[in-house]
């Protein structure tokens, strides 16, 4: 259950980031309505899936290795490992031929700190499933 709960969470971070900035999108499906929703829910779930994955597998990794520069910039080199996760899970869905861009770094920036916001708030309304 929290497994699905996590990927729905990060479903909505993602489409609330493709919603405020142009450079992330899912191109080429329907352009609006119910169409649009149908057309990019599956991109959607899979992309999700990959940055969570992403997240879980690569970014720890990082997180270890730039250990003193997220110290020296007092914690915010982690916007950049987020942004990396971004462009990685961008690439991956482009190798994976799954309709998903991010263009640009800042765009990234950007994006991850959207789909954090949204994760908290998120998280913060449905709160621990086990509780």
């Amino acid at each position: 259950m929290r497994i699905v709960l996590r990927l729905l969470t990060t479903a909505l971070g993602v489409a609330a980031a493709a919603w405020l900035f142009t450079g992330i999108a899912f191109p080429g499906g329907a352009t609006s309505g119910w169409d649009q929703v149908q057309d990019d829910l599956v991109p959607l779930l899979l992309v999700s899936a990959i940055l969570g994955l992403v997240t879980s597998v690569v970014k720890p990794v990082l997180t270890l290795l730039s250990f003193p520069l997220i110290i020296l910039t007092l914690g915010l080199f982690l916007l950049v490992i987020n942004a990396g996760m971004l462009l990685l899970t961008g690439k991956l869905a482009e190798w994976l031929d799954i309709r998903f861009v991010v263009d640009g770094f800042w765009t990234a920036v950007g994006g991850a700190i959207v789909i954090t916001i949204v994760t908290w708030i998120v998280d913060g309304f449905v709160g621990d499933p086990d509780d």
